[in-house]
């Protein structure tokens, strides 16, 4: 039987975020998406994922595109209990998006957590470079500051949103990492694309990596 990998998200995301780099490299049958919140309401979301006074919080989106605040603690055990659920029914691949976690574990499975993976396998490649990292709106710059932390030069950060029609905002961020150094650009937001990396390759001439497509093909590698 061929294994599964499984990708787990807080809320419901959509399938064009890795799944179109995963189906370059696995057949759609060993692709299984699970979501923390999946099947609660926002009553039930409110009664056993709100923040209490002080708690540290994220902020995660509903089906219909509000958002959400909910205690971090709360979901960091919720994703606990569901990566052991998902061990108990023989899941040996599991692949977390969408959050940056300090203390989940699994007892045998293999998870593959972006922000642990990606920032040394991107230093590996291009040590010793300036590295400009373009980011998606909605990330916070300060988290992305200790990702890249150990970068040989402190990052160059810039923001723009895959989501729109054209690529003007990303042109636009682009040329501004190029003006403060950058020699080689990491797109690093799940909505970034292949056409996204190669529009800016020929418009830059430098390197310009994708992050998920590094991811998707480490998380192919292991399945069996």
């Amino acid at each position: 039987m061929k294994q599964t990998l499984v990708i787990v998200t807080i809320a419901h995301s959509p399938r064009s975020d890795i799944t179109p780099l995963l189906l370059e490299h696995l057949p759609e049958e060993q692709i299984l998406r699970v979501s923390l919140l999946e099947g609660l309401s926002a009553e039930e979301i409110e009664e056993k994922y709100a923040p209490e006074e002080h708690e540290r919080t994220l902020v995660t989106h509903l089906p219909d595109g509000s958002p959400f605040t909910l205690s971090a603690d709360k979901v960091e055990e919720g994703l606990q209990q569901l990566i052991w659920r998902l061990e108990a029914q023989g899941t040996e691949t599991i692949l977390l998006l969408g959050y940056a976690a300090d203390r989940l574990q699994t007892h045998s499975a293999v998870l593959l957590e972006p922000d642990r993976i990606v920032p040394p396998l991107v230093k590996a490649i291009v040590d010793g470079h300036q590295v400009g990292i373009m980011i998606s709106a909605e990330d916070p710059l300060r988290q992305q500051a200790i990702k890249w932390r150990n970068l040989s030069h402190p990052a160059r950060f810039a923001v723009a949103s895959p989501y729109h029609n054209d690529n003007e905002t990303l042109i636009d961020a682009a040329l501004q990492l190029q003006e403060q150094g950058a020699d080689v650009v990491v797109l690093d937001s799940p909505g970034y694309h292949q056409r996204h990396r190669d529009c800016l390759q020929q418009l830059l001439g430098i390197p310009v990596l994708l992050s998920h497509v590094l991811l998707a093909k480490m998380a192919a590698e292991l399945l069996v």
